[in-house]
């Protein structure tokens, strides 16, 4: 299957396997990679959003202060400005018009973003092991990449820019925000919306996610899941249930240790090594994606455990 080549820079993805305008995969099986961003790129709720938040809350002269439980709490929530929304609710020196909320939800929202473009540009916020090998790795076999995300598009400039330059755009196909969308995860509208972007079916489009959110939205979408475990959902895919849907679960892109299913061996010189030493690759990906598609989706279920 090919993919268009309509990236956010109008330019094919560089280093990318291209016949007549378009990405042709050679990687069996594997049309395209959906690239979640907050969790999934670099642990930008840890390590960006939370002191961003707290950072705004400063600003404004607000006593109020996120720690780590209650953010994970609100992370159940999609978006920066309805997280606001939804924790104010609970707070009895919060604005009580709904008109006045909302404008401080919104206040709050663009102080959190300028802290967040501070924090990414002195280098707070690297990205997580094993992506940027994945992402280079997916230019060089022809593999079409989207931005699938519900954050703004300020917060994935002010990140990729950063760590793959000023035309970091050209490496995708597709770059699809909060801007893009009506609903946010785990509403599938960006998945649909990337899809019909890159032209590829769903079964061939894997997502890379870190949350039940995601999971859900790109499951809804009919597209096949990677989860990459993140700082604030360690622990969400620990049953069957949760992670119903989903090929394969990991502690992350730069290891191929601690996955199920297992990663298959690879010929080298000492295999044994090999998966605590190299990151997932595309062929990893290929291989769970080989052995989800012949069995119905719950068969996945009894291997991923943690």
């Amino acid at each position: 299957m090919t993919a268009a080549v309509a990236g956010a820079g109008g330019a094919a993805p560089t280093g990318s396997a291209l016949a007549g305008g378009t990405l042709r995969s050679t990687v069996a099986g594997v049309d395209a990679l959906l690239w979640d961003v907050d969790g999934t790129l670099a642990e930008t709720e840890r390590d960006g959003h939370l002191v961003a938040f707290n950072l705004a809350f400063a600003d404004e002269g607000l006593p109020w202060r996120w720690d780590d439980s209650r953010y994970a709490r609100l992370l159940a929530v999609s978006g920066g400005r309805e997280r606001l929304l939804h924790d104010m609710a609970d707070r009895a020196d919060a604005p009580r018009a709904v008109g006045e909320r909302d404008r401080l939800a919104r206040r709050l929202h663009a102080r959190k973003n300028a802290h967040y473009a501070d924090l990414v540009a002195a280098g707070a916020i690297p990205l997580r092991a094993g992506v940027r090998e994945l992402i280079d790795a997916c230019g060089a076999r022809g593999v079409a990449m989207a931005i699938t995300t519900t954050t703004s598009r300020a917060s994935v400039e002010a990140l990729l820019r950063l760590h793959l330059g000023e035309r970091w755009a050209e490496r995708f196909a597709a770059v699809v925000c909060a801007e893009d969308v009506t609903q946010k995860k785990p509403d599938p509208e960006v998945f649909v919306t990337a899809l019909r972007r890159l032209g590829v079916e769903a079964r061939g489009a894997v997502a890379i996610e870190d949350s039940p959110n995601g999971v859900a939205a790109a499951r809804a979408a009919g597209c096949p899941v990677v989860v990459t475990r993140s700082r604030f959902f360690a622990d969400a895919f620990a049953d069957e249930a949760a992670a119903s849907g989903v090929i394969a679960v990991g502690p992350g892109l730069g290891s191929r240790a601690g996955w199920s299913p297992a990663v298959m061996a690879k010929r080298g010189p000492v295999p044994s090594l090999q998966p605590r030493t190299t990151p997932v690759d595309l062929d990893d990906i290929a291989d769970w994606l080989a052995r989800w598609r012949p069995g119905p989706l719950s068969q996945v279920g009894d291997s991923i455990t943690g």
